[in-house]
């Protein structure tokens, strides 16, 4: 039987693995929430993988991961073409819109580092342009950016272990963050940059955690049977929305499980379902996605046949 490869996203990479039987069909459909009222509305479906929608921050389009490329598509789910990045065509589906809404940041899988882990950070104009290179190192996977934009945050593995890092946008050298043993992953600055929220599962199972800017008093924010991971704070500092997977899936970030999204009260530390469960991946949720008025999330479903 002729094999095929199937593109699956771990660790905000995309890594092909061959397999004997016919590469499954896809169907992504990208949502938008009003978290209030709990309304849910499909703005795109598309026959292939979506990942990763960024809510602009006038509010008249999103940028999503499409086939490697960052598209820009209208509020009403037309496409407004793509932010050329120049040699960067393989992006991943980490990458997000700075506070001014100026700058893009994004991974992109490098092959002049290596044909494995070779994920790097760059930045590119929102009207498109020629990238510039933050990262040296690989792999290193962007998550979030300041608000006054002088660092961002990203995963990186270094020496075999995965943890967070910050580096400053102009110039210099990356600053480790966490150092606790297993998988700590996807910062997000808080909305004034004075916390960090991630996820890690130091304990044997993934749950939410935040520190502080230079990774001092980290706090453990939630301990239940879930999976939790994408922690992703509102504009406003009110409100935590996530995902949790319904089933332990040891570190992987696996396509087409069970999970649902999830809201935690900042002040109360309350959380509540936002939805039932459906069938989602690491691109459903994988990146800033609240609305600039702390209304309105966006994130993608799919359907695997």
């Amino acid at each position: 039987m002729k094999k095929n490869s199937i593109w699956i996203s771990l660790l905000g990479a995309h890594f092909a693995f061959s397999q004997t039987t016919a590469t499954p069909k896809i169907k992504s459909n990208l949502e938008v929430m009003d978290v209030k009222s709990g309304k849910r509305q499909v703005i795109l479906t598309a026959g292939w993988l979506l990942e990763s929608p960024n809510w602009s921050k006038d509010g008249k389009f999103f940028v999503i991961n499409s086939k490697g490329a960052l598209e820009k598509i209208s509020a009403k789910g037309e496409s407004l073409g793509v932010i050329t990045t120049d040699f960067a065509n393989r992006c991943n589906n980490a990458h997000g819109i700075s506070y001014d809404g100026k700058t893009v940041f994004f991974s992109y899988n490098d092959a002049r580092v290596g044909l494995n882990n070779n994920s790097r950070i760059f930045k590119v104009p929102i009207e498109g342009g020629t990238p510039l290179l933050l990262t040296e190192k690989a792999p290193s996977f962007w998550h979030s950016v300041s608000r006054s934009g002088k660092n961002i945050l990203y995963t990186a593995q270094r020496n075999g272990e995965w943890d967070i890092y910050k580096l400053p946008t102009a110039a210099g050298d990356e600053i480790r963050l966490t150092s606790t043993p297993g998988l700590e992953d996807s910062p997000a600055y808080g909305h004034d940059s004075k916390l960090i929220y991630f996820n890690s599962n130091r304990t044997g199972r993934m749950q939410l955690y935040r520190m502080k800017p230079d990774g001092t008093e980290q706090e453990q924010l939630t301990d239940d049977e879930f999976d939790n991971r994408s922690a992703h704070p509102s504009p406003d500092g009110k409100w935590l929305v996530y995902i949790a997977y319904l089933e332990d899936q040891k570190g992987k970030y696996p396509l087409g499980k069970e999970m649902k999204l999830r809201l935690l009260n900042l002040k109360t530390k309350q959380i509540k379902d936002l939805t039932e469960p459906f069938s989602g991946g690491q691109g459903t949720l994988n990146v800033p996605c609240w609305s600039s008025d702390s209304r309105r999330i966006v994130f993608v479903t799919y359907k695997v046949e």
